[in-house]
């Protein structure tokens, strides 16, 4: 199963990004007292007790006048609420209680979710100020006394939070779904593959950009098996998203990215017609970081004017823009005519099975030694790599362990040739792979 979500949800000013910076232990959101603040980013991972889970800042409410706040909340909160496994609900103690405060608890009790209420700003150690009780009566259970800023009951927070967290188990038997999301820059035909897929006009297809806002899941089973196709909006450069000032805009990438998140494999596609621009580069990175298995569909290759050389000329020069993800294969398809859909499948079932296959200990270091018979590990000043034993900590993406005598000498060319030949020998196409290094003695 995929890592469970929380969501950081609250009215402006509160102290949301600040508690997101904290807890997964890096400045990714941009803090100011301005509401309505763009945050850059809203993913992070965090680990708490040798569990990891994914946390999304929401952003606050940025209503554009004052009779929009409570419509402004509400779409907001309920897309924390709809992709999340657990809120964090995070209130002001300086302030107490206000209006807004009332309505998000409101909705989080009739959604169902399970809620842990934070009471922001309580900077002194000791005992809460008196002001803190208060906040019983939004009806969320035990209110838990935080400071963002200073971290102070941070870890009573994350204790909380894994006590209605659903375990991550990797040998329970799963669901043989395989979850693919469909993500890619605006009007590229997203929506078209779903429904040439389904047999049905399950989107709304336009040639209008951000035609599609939410994520919208279609299950499909054929000869390759049980799929569920996730239909995201189109992600557009961030610049264009901000100048808009369109709520609605923010909160579709919001939604793509929980799309990513809980998916197996991305089927990133591309314009044939427009081919490799930086947007896909970025949509593409947003799939590698998440660890997801990847297929690059290359959409609309029925419009472009070919000859027997052209599919192998543009494969070599999407090779070169794709470098960064050297395992991704690429299949040229056409969404209105259905030209090579069954292709695609067969990539996106190779790419789910690599991205879940686990490599027992002994099998791996049967590979590393026969990598490190065939070509020596760097030295540096007469000190020689030496890598003890290898071990597979985790799948979805396969991760490796190393332990070594000195990980300043486990330089990245090192580590890319032992990529390389374990994806040679188990075929693990269409996967990122980590690496993780240990010293010895180091836990």
């Amino acid at each position: 199963m995929s890592e469970p979500i929380v969501a950081i949800v609250g009215r402006p000013n509160v102290g949301k990004s600040t508690l997101f910076n904290k807890l997964i232990g890096k400045r990714l959101s941009i803090v100011d007292d301005t509401p309505g603040v763009t945050r850059d980013r809203i993913y992070g991972e965090c680990e708490w007790e040798n569990r990891v889970f994914s946390l999304v800042d929401t952003g606050g409410i940025e209503p554009a006048s004052q009779d929009a706040i409570l419509s402004q909340m509400r779409t907001q909160a309920q897309v924390a609420i709809d992709g999340a496994d657990a809120i964090i609900m995070v209130t002001d103690v300086r302030s107490g209680i206000v209006a807004t405060d009332q309505e998000v608890a409101v909705m989080l009790k009739k959604s169902g979710r399970p809620v842990v209420l934070a009471v922001n700003k309580c900077d002194n150690i000791g005992d809460p100020p008196p002001d803190f009780y208060e906040f019983y009566n939004l009806g969320l259970g035990d209110p838990i006394a935080v400071s963002s800023v200073h971290g102070h009951g941070t870890g009573d927070l994350l204790d909380k939070v894994l006590q209605i967290i659903p375990q991550k188990q990797e040998d329970e038997q799963e669901n043989d779904e395989i979850k693919v999301a469909i993500i890619g820059k605006p009007n590229v035909g997203k929506s078209s593959l779903v429904n040439k897929i389904s047999g049905q006009e399950r989107c709304i297809v336009s040639n209008i950009a951000g035609t599609t806002r939410d994520a919208i899941d279609t299950a499909v089973e054929n000869q390759y098996g049980k799929f569920v196709l996730i239909d995201t909006a189109g992600l557009r450069r961030q610049s264009k998203v901000y100048k808009m000032d369109d709520q609605i805009e923010r909160y579709s990438i919001i939604r793509a990215q929980m799309a990513i998140e809980r998916s197996d494999v991305c089927v990133i596609m591309i314009d044939a017609t427009e081919g490799f621009t930086e947007q896909d580069s970025k949509v593409a990175g947003l799939a590698h970081e998440a660890g997801k298995g990847c297929v690059i569909a290359v959409n609309k290759w029925d419009a472009v004017e070919k000859d027997d050389k052209t599919m192998q000329e543009y494969r070599k020069k999407l090779e070169t823009d794709f470098a960064f993800m050297s395992y991704v294969s690429f299949v040229f398809i056409s969404a209105n005519t259905g030209q090579r859909i069954d292709r695609l499948f067969e990539l996106i079932k190779h790419a789910a099975n690599s991205n879940a296959m686990r490599i027992t200990t002994g099998t791996l270091n049967d590979i590393l030694a026969q990598a490190t018979a065939r070509v020596q590990p760097p030295t540096d000043k007469g000190k020689r790599l030496k890598i003890y034993y290898m071990t597979q900590a985790s799948t979805k993406p396969p991760t490796f362990i190393c332990f070594v005598n000195d990980a300043e000498l486990f330089h990245f060319s090192y580590q890319r040739y032992l990529e390389n030949r374990i994806r040679e020998t188990f075929g693990l196409e269409g996967t990122p792979v980590r690496f993780m290094i240990r010293e010895r003695g180091e836990k």
